[in-house]
């Protein structure tokens, strides 16, 4: 393995998550004892509150925008095999699940909202830093989609309303990372890279049945030098509490587009509003009534320079990641569960028909982990991939349904009360059904 580029990936775990690295036999073995002494340095720096940030565009010519390549692999065959790396960052990550985010789900499920310090918490995560390039004061030195859905898999094992309400925002940076401009990237990617990084959102979905991300009726039009921007946007995570979004809306003339947007703009209102499930994420609509935006809002050099298609598939690869560590989480309780429970004399498990229900829920899982692990694996070898995001999409929808309802099946009565969080995942996986845009993997 690559030291230095080992070395650079490990600031990006977070101060915690770093600590415990340098105590590590393996920080010694290879040799990165002293450099991650000195990334727990440059971590403690100040932390600068998302109240008080302003996001100004820079003044005068803009330098070219930071891309981050995707990794080198020797090979285009899918490998679901993970890196000695990735395996390091979803250990730290489904440590954070178990330690940090399932002891809190119950409580952020019935408040609706994240728990007091979540925000500060997250810095042992440093996720910020891992989206951000290295020119733009942050950590990262390549894009992966693999890494990106493998990290909400394992965090939504913890708690999937929480995980989206941790990744909703690094997404947005992501999003900048990949398609905003030099002048974007420079007023608003920073930020990320601090301790405590600025809450945004992705806007994408609609309050209508049946709703189409590729037919917006959220709409943008050019009047004089300005964009008028209006509409409704709902499953927005943190809407209430954002900085800003980043709407996808349809400009007259050019297709969608993706725009951002302050929440204290004139124009823009907000109202919570829970689902079913999900509900730690915070979920609410956004309205956009006549919102004026200067051309520098846009997304992009230009209208057109962000791959729309791109853009929600990739949110479709998120989605499908996070149904994926919900129903892990879902199989995992079961499965003792069956072996536990005793009836006429014997575990439940010894039925027949028990024993092929969870052979089935162990099935559907992994046949929804592998179509998406193959789709984010096309999209960071630059393959085509819209075609097996749509299917990962799919299959969470039909599967997570299965999913979920087998779950609270094969619990009985104990599968409909809060002392068992499988009812709390049967509500987040059909949630899931319906999101769209949440998050970008």
């Amino acid at each position: 393995m690559n030291k230095d580029a080992l070395g650079r990936h490990m600031m990006g775990l977070g101060l915690a998550a770093l600590r415990g690295f340098a105590s590590s036999p393996l920080a010694q073995k290879v040799g990165l004892l002293a450099p991650t002494e000195r990334l727990l340095y440059t971590g403690a720096k100040t932390t600068v509150g998302a109240a008080a940030r302003v996001f100004k565009l820079a003044s005068g010519k803009a330098q070219r925008a930071e891309r981050l390549p995707a990794p080198s692999t020797k090979s285009d065959l899918f490998d679901p095999s993970v890196s000695e790396e990735q395996a390091l960052l979803r250990e730290v990550a489904q440590r954070f699940a178990r330690e940090v985010l399932r002891p809190a789900a119950l409580g952020a499920d019935a408040a609706c909202a994240t728990p007091e310090g979540f925000e500060t918490s997250l810095a042992d995560l440093a996720l910020g830093p891992m989206t951000v390039p290295e020119a733009l004061g942050g950590a990262a030195t390549e894009a992966s989609t693999v890494t990106s859905a493998l990290l909400a898999e394992d965090l939504a094992w913890g708690d999937a309303g929480q995980a989206l309400a941790a990744l909703g925002p690094v997404s947005v940076a992501a999003a900048l990372t990949r398609w905003g401009s030099a002048a974007q990237q420079a007023a608003y990617l920073p930020p990320f890279a601090e301790t405590v990084p600025p809450l945004a959102s992705l806007a994408l979905s609609e309050p209508r049945p049946l709703f189409d991300p590729l037919e917006l009726r959220t709409r943008a039009v050019v009047r004089g030098n300005r964009y008028v921007l209006n509409g409704e946007k709902s499953l927005v995570v943190g809407a209430e509490r954002a900085d800003y979004y980043l709407v996808a809306a349809e400009l007259l003339g050019h297709g969608p587009c993706l725009f951002l947007v302050a929440r204290t703009a004139r124009g823009v209102t907000t109202a919570r509003e829970p689902a079913l499930g999900l509900r730690a994420a915070g979920l609410g609509r956004v309205a956009f009534k006549d919102v004026e935006l200067d051309t520098s809002d846009l997304l992009g050099e230009a209208p057109g320079s962000v791959n729309y298609a791109h853009f929600v598939a990739r949110s479709r690869i998120g989605v499908a990641a996070l149904g994926v560590g919900v129903g892990q989480a879902l199989l995992d309780y079961v499965i003792p569960y069956v072996n536990d429970r005793s009836a006429f004399g014997e575990p439940i498990s010894h039925r027949q028909s028990v024993a092929f229900m969870v052979a089935n829920l162990a099935v559907e899982l992994e046949a929804l982990r592998l179509v998406t692990w193959r789709a984010a694996a096309r999209a960071e070898q630059g393959h085509p991939f819209e075609r097996e995001a749509y299917l990962a999409r799919v299959l969470t929808t039909e599967r997570g349904m299965e999913l979920a309802t087998n779950g609270v099946q094969l619990l009985g009565g104990h599968g409909y009360i809060k002392e068992h969080p499988v009812e709390r995942w049967y509500r987040d996986l059909m949630t899931l059904t319906t999101l769209e845009g949440g998050l970008l993997a």
